[in-house]
């Protein structure tokens, strides 16, 4: 349906068909938040819902980005500085950006996507894979699916100005079917593990509490510069250095903040390599126990959860959830419960009750299904 939209929206825009679609997904995290700008390892996986770009290259090296988000065109000319008021095509043009040196042409694009903005389910991270996709074709860049998760990064930190690690962009890229991917954010060695949730009746249920989110506002600052801090006083170059027998010499020379924020990545990184562990076990029992600890974490010592967020998570358990965890960069965005299919009217039903009673706003509760990554559609 998105690849229709995609190519209508762009006939209707720029007046001809274009000369192609990709797609990229959004990404739900497993386990491993705030631990990627850390060197550390994280744990997400593709979803089923996706970014089309249509594009086609012009003459000159003008670029146009059109959305069914707006009705306007954005235009940015690679020779030029980069301009910053863009709004959300500073995401699309500012890969154009990154990749500039190969730029052969501008280019015409139009943009749609079923990928939810502000969820933590990583639309920004859609759009850029999708975007350097098509241009890695029509450039004939040569660029590796690794280096173009570089290059989504490199244009979030500086064009949008948000400082997030390699995990959206890596798992966007790099995802596969009915499989999470492991990343070592130090090393970028990805691993690829089946999840199998499909097979004993199970999916990942996402609630949106639609409380939106900003990555670029200062609250995710504040939490990466209090690890570079915590870093810096124990005389390493990042927390991935550090594990949890080094927990009371933390304690003792960081103040109280620093380390609480400290301590959530480096038993983070931990609670990960068990997921995986579990995972390849079967062991969902023992993975929901982590998602479980991995979302008290995030509440009590990362401080990035919010109330919407704590009670998806206590609902969700409620009605017979495997675990549940926020997913994403917190202040808002969602949750995720791994829950049994048949399940997920009940969540829906008791999740939209719940919320009303307490005055949220109404979520947004839908299952999504491990996907493959960015991709030519047509």
């Amino acid at each position: 349906m998105s690849l229709e939209k995609a190519k209508s929206g762009f006939l209707e825009a720029f007046g001809t068909e274009p000369a192609g679609v990709w797609s990229a997904p959004g990404r739900a995290n497993l386990i491993g938040e705030h631990t990627d700008y850390n060197n550390g390892f994280v744990f997400p996986f593709g979803i089923d819902r996706r970014t089309f770009v249509a594009l086609s290259p012009r003459k000159d090296m003008l670029c146009r980005i059109s959305s069914a988000l707006d009705a306007k065109t954005h235009e940015y000319e690679i020779s030029k500085k980069m301009p910053k008021n863009l709004d959300w095509a500073l995401y699309p043009l500012g890969v154009a950006w990154v990749m500039r040196e190969s730029a052969k042409s501008g280019f015409d694009a139009y943009i749609v996507s079923d990928v939810p903005v502000g969820a933590g389910l990583s639309s920004s991270a859609a759009i850029e894979c999708s975007v350097a996709t098509a241009l890695n074709e029509i450039w004939s860049a040569g660029k590796s699916r690794q280096e173009l998760a570089l290059i989504g990064q490199q244009a979030e930190n500086e064009v949008v100005g948000a400082p997030t690690g390699i995990m959206d962009q890596t798992a966007s890229m790099l995802a596969q079917k009915d499989a999470a991917v492991m990343i070592d954010c130090q090393s970028l060695e990805t691993e690829l593990v089946p999840m199998g949730l499909s097979s004993q009746g199970l999916v990942v249920a996402v609630i949106d509490t639609r409380v939106a989110h900003r990555h670029s506002d200062g609250g995710y600052r504040s939490r990466r510069d209090a690890c570079e801090k915590g870093a810096k006083r124990m005389g390493v170059s990042s927390l991935r250095e550090l594990g949890e027998a080094d927990l009371p010499e933390m304690e003792e020379k960081l103040d109280d903040v620093t380390y609480r924020r400290c301590k959530h990545v480096v038993t983070e990184n931990r609670r990960v390599l068990d997921a995986v562990e579990s995972l390849k076990k079967g062991d969902l029992a023992r993975l929901g126990e982590l998602l479980l600890q991995s979302h008290a974490s995030m509440r009590d010592d990362f401080e990035i959860s919010v109330l919407e967020l704590d009670t998806a998570v206590e609902l969700a358990m409620e009605v017979g959830a495997v675990g549940a965890r926020m997913t994403g960069g917190g202040f808002g965005g969602a949750a995720i419960a791994i829950i049994d299919e048949s399940k997920m009217e009940l969540l829906r039903a008791h999740c939209k009750a719940i919320f009303a009673k307490k005055g949220f706003a109404e979520p947004n509760v839908f299952s999504v299904a491990p996907s493959e990554g960015a991709r030519k559609d047509a």
